[in-house]
């Protein structure tokens, strides 16, 4: 219950959703990153919110109906499992489960190209050379989409990071023939997705 003057803000709805009814809703995708402190690597839209939930999860009413002064946008989805890459991020008098670096990027694939653009998408990847293997290792096993399997492989092989070489590929479910991620791209034929030509070429290095 809130006091009298106090600001009720989305994050506490967050909270209570999280550790009142055990709901698996959390703050992921840019939100995330932002929350983490790598908002710098993304062109951040202050007044929207992103969160994620279980494919059979909805907000409550009481949530939809609020006004939390910016913009909610909740996607339901089981792509990856509810409770999987989730970290606790401190606020200033409670701590909220949100996504960890690696599922917040997972999350911005699942989102794009239409709702996410995927240089920024690599921006971010270029900034996560400290991820630990064996945790993208289980989030990539368990990952059901087979665009985001691709897109992240495809990114984190690009930014060249040490972990990526600790990745067993033989245990991701990378799906049958190709995929076009964007029309009148580059076809990168190892990841068989058909990505931006600004992407491609901005990095002649790429294995």
């Amino acid at each position: 219950m809130s006091r009298t003057g106090d600001s009720v803000s989305y994050e506490g709805a967050v909270f209570a959703l999280q550790k009142q009814t055990h709901s698996s809703v959390h703050p992921g995708g840019k939100t995330a990153l932002s929350l983490l402190g790598k908002a710098h690597y993304l062109e951040m839209i202050t007044k929207k919110v992103t969160l994620f939930g279980a494919s059979s999860e909805r907000l409550p009413k009481w949530f939809i109906e609020y006004d939390w002064g910016v913009s909610i946008d909740y996607y339901p989805t089981s792509f990856l499992p509810a409770r999987l890459g989730i970290t606790e991020v401190g606020l200033s008098t409670f701590s909220i489960g949100v996504s960890g670096a690696a599922r917040a990027l997972m999350e911005c694939l699942y989102l794009a190209p239409g709702k996410q653009d995927l240089a920024e998408c690599y921006e971010v990847m270029e900034g996560l050379n400290n991820l630990v293997p064996d945790e993208v290792q289980a989030l990539l096993e368990a990952c059901r989409s087979i665009k985001v399997t691709r897109l992240f492989l495809y990114l984190a092989e690009k930014a060249g990071h040490q972990w990526f070489q600790s990745l067993d590929p033989e245990k991701f479910h990378l799906g049958r023939g190709k995929r076009s991620i964007v029309k009148g791209g580059v076809y990168i034929n190892k990841y068989q997705i058909t990505v931006p030509k600004e992407l491609e070429e901005s990095d002649k290095s790429r294995l």
